[in-house]
């Protein structure tokens, strides 16, 4: 029986709800810097309020994920860069990510942090861990619809694994719908998902939330994680 304490990851939109985690016992939390993250609806975290929210968790023996999540533009390279040097000198742990071009940069101004590929990278299977281990990341989100053996088999990949324990659930493959780009202009890969999902419909005869799924509760499934070999339990932004 696998016995490993495993990392309780909370969000954090605001320092009102950072202070909220790590006072309710998170051991990480994951932020937004800039507007190159999935939830840049939020209020996020620019400038002295990255260091201050990074100092605050550090103080606390508590571990600063950024989320860098969103793909990029070629025109916003040199925004990005700027963000990175940014999240480099706050001194936060990791930079969640999806796109390789942001991995690459990071690599290069701020080798010491951590490279996490977010649920969006879409790497759910063996083959895709072993290769994100290969170029330089050290944990792997995985997607939500996961079996426990399937999350096991990802787990021998020789990086660390983290899932979903709590909140919302997509209608695709985790993170990768285009409902949103598609009938309102706003894409989820660009941090702007306006959950159309989450809006009734009507379909024949038919009428309500017919595309909302019941949100993700894994409170009784800890065990099967843990044995699974999960490092991290993510609650949902």
């Amino acid at each position: 029986m696998n016995d490993a304490r495993m990392e309780l990851l909370a969000p954090a939109g605001n320092m009102e709800s950072l202070r909220a985690a790590v006072q309710n016992g998170a051991d990480a939390v994951y932020l937004g810097a800039g507007s190159f993250n999935a939830r840049r609806s939020a209020g996020n975290f620019d400038g002295d309020a990255l260091n201050e929210a990074v100092a605050y968790c550090h103080a606390r023996g508590v571990k600063v994920h950024v989320t860098l999540n969103t793909l990029v533009r070629e025109d916003e390279l040199d925004a990005l860069a700027d963000t990175i040097r940014a999240v480099n000198l706050s001194g936060a742990d990791a930079a969640i990510v999806q796109d390789f071009g942001v991995a690459r940069m990071l690599r290069q101004i701020a080798p010491q942090i951590r490279l996490h590929a977010s649920t969006q990278m879409a790497a759910h299977n063996r083959q895709a861990v072993a290769f994100l281990r290969e170029n330089g990341f050290e944990r792997a989100v995985l997607a939500r619809e996961m079996t426990f053996g399937e999350i096991a088999g990802c787990a021998a990949g020789g990086i660390e694994i983290e899932t979903f324990v709590h909140g919302a659930l997509c209608s695709a493959c985790s993170g990768q719908c285009l409902m949103s780009s598609l009938v309102g202009g706003r894409s989820g890969n660009r941090g702007m998902c306006a959950q159309p999902c989450r809006l009734p419909w009507r379909l024949d005869d038919r009428e309500g939330y017919l595309l909302s799924t019941k949100d993700l509760c894994g409170i009784d499934a800890l065990q099967r994680l843990r044995e699974a070999g999960v490092a991290s339990l993510k609650i949902e932004g």
